[in-house]
């Protein structure tokens, strides 16, 4: 039976996180592993190449803070808001590399890492302008009919970070609500990381085993982080605080705004439950969803 991996974030950022790693923090909108994230620039990581599918203000938060060397991505913004304003500064200062890719492209990129390829072939990026400004793009022959069609190439990763409702202390993680790239980028990645919302029994999570996402065999660590999402949402759990990314846009707008905002409540915290300390009880009260439940599902059994 496999062993417990639960851990500190404080733990898992310093062990399984490197200096000039490449870095995936996943998660679609919602589950987006901001305590992961704040833990890294904690720690003062250097020289890493993050890399997401939309980039939004975790990203904005580790780049101000000197972490990143490169960013990956596809799509960059304070989404609903405006600007990635530390990410522009430093694309515009020439201290940032950007390599971008359609949405499909990263992914396509992560299966092909995931499932050992050099490349994955696509349809899309054929006609727009990333081929353009990414030489990474190419076109290949299909072997099949002649067709030209798009590829991108694998994208190995270092460690991968992927917040999830619930894990057991093995690392067997499963989600719901909208699910994005949280597989591709484990499946990809030497290093994974797992925080989780709740801990529970392995027992919880084999009766409902179509909700597992990620097998504890990928798992290299498992961290128990309440609200590690905040703030974005995890569904269910805790809806999306928009208040902060409105006042993110005016927080990020000046360097020495920004740094004060990173004394605060990323150096000026101990870990997560601190941060939630700090936001209040009211805060936290006002994000929380009224109950929706799902009925339960009759897996059935022979005896």
């Amino acid at each position: 039976m496999s062993s417990s991996k639960l851990m500190s974030m404080a733990d898992a950022v310093r062990s399984f996180v490197r200096d000039g790693d490449v870095v995936y923090l996943a998660g679609f909108t919602h589950l987006i592993p901001f305590a992961a994230g704040h833990e890294i620039i904690r720690q003062g990581r250097r020289e890493l190449t993050l890399c997401r599918a939309t980039p939004d203000l975790v990203y904005d938060q580790m780049i101000a803070a000197g972490c990143a060397r490169k960013v990956v991505f596809s799509w960059a913004g304070n989404p609903g808001v405006g600007l990635l304003r530390a990410f522009r500064r430093e694309v515009e200062a020439g201290r940032l590399e950007v390599e971008e890719y359609t949405h499909f492209g990263m992914v396509a990129r992560l299966t092909a890492a995931a499932m050992g390829l050099p490349f994955f072939p696509l349809r899309t990026n054929q006609g727009s302008d990333l081929p353009a400004v990414n030489p990474n793009l190419r076109t290949v022959s299909c072997p099949y009919t002649g067709q030209p069609l798009s590829a991108v190439p694998a994208l190995p990763v270092d460690v991968a970070v992927v917040h999830v409702q619930r894990a057991d202390p093995t690392g067997n993680a499963q989600v719901w609500g909208i699910i994005g790239e949280q597989r591709e980028a484990a499946f990809s990645a030497r290093r994974v990381i797992v925080s989780a919302e709740e801990i529970v029994d392995p027992e919880v999570i084999r009766a409902d085993p179509n909700r597992t996402l990620i097998p504890d065999f990928m798992v290299h660590a498992v961290v128990h982080e309440p609200w590690a999402a905040h703030p974005s949402y995890v569904q269910g759990y805790y809806d999306r605080d928009n208040d902060f990314y409105l006042a993110w846009d005016d927080v990020s707008r000046d360097p020495a705004q920004t740094r004060a905002w990173l004394d605060e409540w990323v150096y000026g915290v101990t870990g997560r439950n601190e941060y939630v300390s700090k936001l209040g009880g009211e805060r936290l009260e006002s994000l929380r969803p009224e109950p929706l439940e799902s009925p339960p599902v009759n897996y059935g059994i022979y005896r």
